[in-house]
């Protein structure tokens, strides 16, 4: 989200829907939920209307926020269930993911792949992995949801959360090594 907090004076505004305010809660908020969204799907168009969506919510509920934490991290709350409850609706046989061709184990470079990464070139490389893994990965690994919570969103056991975030890490490394980001010793 952005560095530079959104002037709460403006969220009465937006409650009265002036459209001045309303803009700028938009124009803070848009790059940065577009980048949440661009790391839960693939395509760019499906993420811009998610985006649309996640505004649409956030006008509609911004009553109910109550000031106790900070509005970005309620923005991006909701830009984050926007994407998953697309991805529930696009992919209910997400379960079934073919595991023989996930490697068993990482070497120390594989493992720090992802620190040498531009933050676009990470963003494709997650973008590729099957949907489980990259709900899980994302929600472990940047949303800092524990892996009960991910149980919970996605109706899936803790246990199986962790696994799925141990192949989605393994499988990320593997793309990388294909890439040839990893250097070969």
């Amino acid at each position: 989200m952005p560095t530079d907090s959104f002037p709460e004076s403006l969220v009465p505004g937006v409650l009265r829907a002036d459209p001045a305010a309303q803009e700028a809660l938009y124009r803070h908020f848009e790059g940065p939920l577009l980048r949440v969204c661009l790391r839960y799907v693939r395509a760019r168009p499906v993420a811009e209307d998610l985006v649309q969506e996640a505004f649409v919510r956030v006008f509609g509920r911004l009553a109910q926020w109550r000031g106790q934490g900070p509005l970005e991290a309620w923005v991006r709350r909701i830009g984050v269930n926007t994407c998953l409850d697309h991805c529930r609706a696009e992919a209910r046989g997400w379960r079934e993911i073919d595991f023989d061709d996930v490697p068993d184990a990482l070497t120390a470079a594989e493992a720090d792949a992802p620190a040498q990464l531009a933050a676009d070139e990470l963003v494709a490389h997650i973008q590729r992995l099957p949907l489980i893994y990259r709900l899980v990965l994302n929600l472990y690994c940047i949303e800092g949801y524990s892996h009960p919570e991910i149980g919970a969103q996605l109706g899936i056991d803790e246990k199986t959360s962790s696994s799925q975030l141990s192949r989605a890490r393994r499988l990320l490394a593997e793309q990388l090594r294909r890439a040839h980001f990893i250097p070969v010793l």
